[in-house]
């Protein structure tokens, strides 16, 4: 049975650490913390990392519907949305996500921006 990257990168706890680190820095943005404030981060990152899970070929199914009724009412930018691809990518950097599954991740949250981005 093939592994998933999911599988191969520890499943539940570690992509739920790896979110972690992602909200910590998305937080500490000029840009992207204003989304966040009075948001329950737990739960926050809980779904978020179901979310990660997902594009790494976990367990989880999430739609396209799904992500337009969670994000349409928040008027997310463009500027937004590319200083989250830039903070994903530091924070898989930093955990030492192959190149490659980075790419995949990337490609799959990028992919997603029409129904994520609504702003401007």
């Amino acid at each position: 049975m093939v592994e998933t990257m999911f599988e191969r990168y520890g499943g539940f706890a570690k992509v739920s650490r790896i979110v972690a680190e992602f909200y910590d820095r998305v937080l500490n943005s000029d840009v992207l913390s204003e989304y966040f404030v009075g948001v329950d981060m737990k739960r926050q990152i809980d779904h978020q990392t179901k979310f990660f899970a997902y594009l790494m070929g976990g367990p989880v199914a999430f739609t396209d519907e799904h992500l337009v009724t969670v994000h349409r009412r928040l008027a997310i930018t463009d500027e937004a949305f590319e200083e989250l691809a830039i903070v994903l990518r530091e924070t898989l950097e930093d955990y030492e996500v192959d190149e490659t599954d980075i790419g995949v991740i990337q490609s799959g949250f990028v992919n997603r921006k029409p129904y994520i981005v609504f702003g401007e």
